[in-house]
Parts: C-alpha cells; structure tokens; sequence
C-alpha cells in the first residue's frame, strides 16, 4: 500500500474518531435535562396579570416579590454552602391558555428559569405543561385546584407539575359539609361557573358529598352579567343557601342581585371569591352572610408564628391585610427555596425532585406536605362575610 494512500486511510480514520467524538458530545448535551444554576437561581413567574383573573395574579405577584426580596436581603438560598440570590422573570399570560404556553417556552428556553411559579389558574398552568416538561423545568402553582393538574392522562403524576394549594374534590366536599353541619342547610340550590374546570370540579365535589338535598342546579358562563332569572327560580325552591362557586368577577354579581332580589339565604363559594375585589362588586351591605372556603385566614393564621411574621412584614411593606393569594405565592417561593437548600441544588431537575419530597413544610398557610400526585396536604377555613368584612373563620376538619 502506497505511503499516499496509508495517509489518507489515516486522516479519514482520524476525522471520523473525531466525528465520533463531537457526535458523543452533542449526544450527551441532548440527553443531560433540565436548566443548570448560575451565578443566581433563576425563578420565573408566569402569572395573569392582565385579563379575567388579574385579580389572583397581581396578588401572587405581590407574595411572591415579597418572599424572594426577604431571602434576597438574607444573602440568597443555601445551595450546598454557598449562597445565590434570586433573580426574578416576571411575564403576564393575559389569563390566556396561548399566551401561557409561550411565556413558559420563554421563561424555559430563552431566559434558562431554574423553577416557575405560577401559573394561578388551572386553564393557564395545564396549558404550560409541554413546554415546561420538555425543558425539565418544576412549576409550583399556588393557586391551581383542578385535582387533574398534577397527572398525566394515564393517571401518572406530571413529574414538574406542583401546587401549594388543595384540589377542588377537598375544597367542594369540606363547603358541603360546612353547609349541612354549621349552616344547617337541608337544601341548597348550586350556581356555578362551567366556562372552566374548577367551577364545574368543585360542583360536582359539593354534590358528591352533600348530606341534603340539591334543590336546584344552575350553571353560568364566564362573563355573564344577569343572573336575575336563575335566582328568581331558586326563590321558589325554598331554599336554605346557595351554593357558588367561581371566580369574583361573576360571583360578586350574583351575591348583589341575589340580595337585591330579597334572597338573604347564605351564599358559599370557593377560594376564588377570597379577594377584596368581591365586595367591591357585590356592595359591603350585600356582602352579608358569605361564606367562602379558602386555605389561609389572618383570623386563623395569628396564632401560628410564620404567618404573623408573613402579615406584620405584609401589611408594612403594601398597606393592607395579605390576601390569601399573595400567602400562596409567598409559600410557593420558600417551597423551591426549601426544595434547593434540601438538595443542595439549584439545577431544575434536582428542585423537582426536590419539591416532590417537601414533608412538614412551615408554611404561612400552614403545614404542607407534597403527596405522591404533587398535591399540597394543608388545613381549610371558611371565612365569613358580614358587610364586606370578614367577621369570622372557621377550621373545618
């Protein structure tokens, strides 16, 4: 074999060894998941702050600025001995299911989040889904409630899919019981919003579980504005309550014309309605009688050292009582936080795992723990509304 001939044989050798090499390389970037730490952890928020449910999210806003500025003036988060401060990629979804799904592309891909929280609705947060589990990227969403959220169609858990709050099967149950055993309500006419899952999920869970008798079912879209109609017919059902729930833009309306239209039974409705923006549209006088279920309350949060700490610092820092979706986002950021230090990493595929550990977490909204589905097991209240003002709350176990 010619001397010409053996170089060429040896560079082309050479070159597909090299090949191989390169070809490995790109295959182990392929393969190797999930968005690596920085200099800083990155926490994205995808959150409506514009649109129908701007209301949940600019409060989640407000929780969620406040926790990461505290850790932030502390040093950062602990990852394995050495502390990272937080930097924050805030991006409105306009409550809209597109825009989600591409603000999470973004976060993920283009800005490299390390976690996300939010989004606040479960419609925004399943349409986040794909994009977020391709890049291997956990959200934890303070506020989504469908108790399908966190599983995959065959019924296995969505492995960066998270919640700092209950699902709607406990939230609907707990309303029934609080009806039928504190109310004493022995027959309830149910008003709820079927745009959406999480009117139509805690619906059926109230149903399911009620003692007494469903008088009547009506159901409304979103948007809607007269429910003078619906109402007149369940003034000639007899009544004990009204069961309602939905979002506060549509439920406020219901509770002013119900109350106009003499219907003076108890409304309750769900943790969608734990807004001040409620009273404002039904009226302070309207707003009587109200009960909502909800998994934070300032008049049951007192005793509990976390959450007077969170309320004090809350009411300093924005002039006015924390709502409960700003104490949802506020334990959405410790929760990765807590999940980071625990692992002794920021990289996104450890935070998932993890998030999906947290046991007795110390929560302002109480003691979490993250089951096998990424559910949030914590305690309930129900508030109650007298003149636009909350006047009670109740545990319910």
């Amino acid at each position: 074999m010619k001397k010409s001939t053996i170089k060429k044989l040896m560079g082309f050798g050479t070159a597909m060894m090299v090949a191989g090499i390169l070809t490995g390389c790109s295959t182990a970037k392929t393969e190797s998941k999930g968005n690596a730490a920085g200099n800083t952890i990155k926490i994205g928020v995808n959150m409506e702050l514009s649109g129908a449910a701007a209301g949940y999210g600019n409060s989640q806003k407000q929780g969620i600025q406040m926790a990461v500025d505290e850790i932030n003036k502390k040093g950062g988060i602990n990852v394995n001995g050495k502390k990272k401060k937080i930097t924050l990629i805030i991006r409105d979804n306009k409550t809209s299911t597109s825009t989600s799904a591409s603000v999470a592309a973004q976060l993920v891909n283009k800005d490299k989040v390390n976690a996300i929280v939010g989004p606040a609705t479960t419609n925004a947060g399943t349409a986040q889904i794909p994009n977020i589990t391709k890049a291997a990227v956990p959200s934890v969403s303070p506020s989504a409630t469908d108790p399908n959220y966190t599983l995959q169609k065959n019924g296995k858990v969505q492995p960066y899919v998270f919640r700092a709050c209950y699902q709607n099967n406990f939230q609907g149950s707990m309303a029934a019981k609080f009806a039928y055993t504190n109310l004493k309500a022995k027959r309830v006419a149910v008003l709820a919003d079927n745009s959406s899952d999480y009117g139509t999920g805690l619906a059926k869970a109230f149903k399911k579980s009620y003692k007494g008798k469903i008088a009547a079912s009506q159901y409304f879209q979103e948007g809607d504005k007269d429910f003078n109609a619906i109402l007149t017919s369940f003034k000639n059902k007899k009544i004990d309550a009204i069961y309602a729930p939905g979002y506060y833009s549509e439920i406020g309306l219901i509770v002013k014309q119900a109350r106009q239209a003499g219907i003076n039974v108890p409304i309750i409705g769900s943790d969608g309605i734990a807004d001040p923006k409620l009273t404002q549209i039904a009226g302070n006088k309207n707003a009587t009688n109200v009960y909502y279920t909800t998994p934070f309350s300032t008049h049951v949060a007192n005793p509990n050292e976390t959450a007077r700490k969170f309320m004090t610092a809350f009411k300093n820092r924005y002039n006015e009582e924390a709502p409960t979706f700003s104490a949802l986002a506020y334990d959405s950021v410790n929760m990765i936080k807590e999940a980071i230090e625990n692992e002794k990493s920021a990289d996104s595929v450890k935070i998932a795992e993890g998030l999906a550990k947290i046991k007795n977490f110390d929560g302002v909204t109480g003691e979490i723990t993250i089951d096998s589905k990424h559910n949030a097991n914590k305690p309930i209240v129900v508030e109650t509304l007298t003149n636009g003002k909350i006047s009670a709350a109740t545990n319910i176990k």
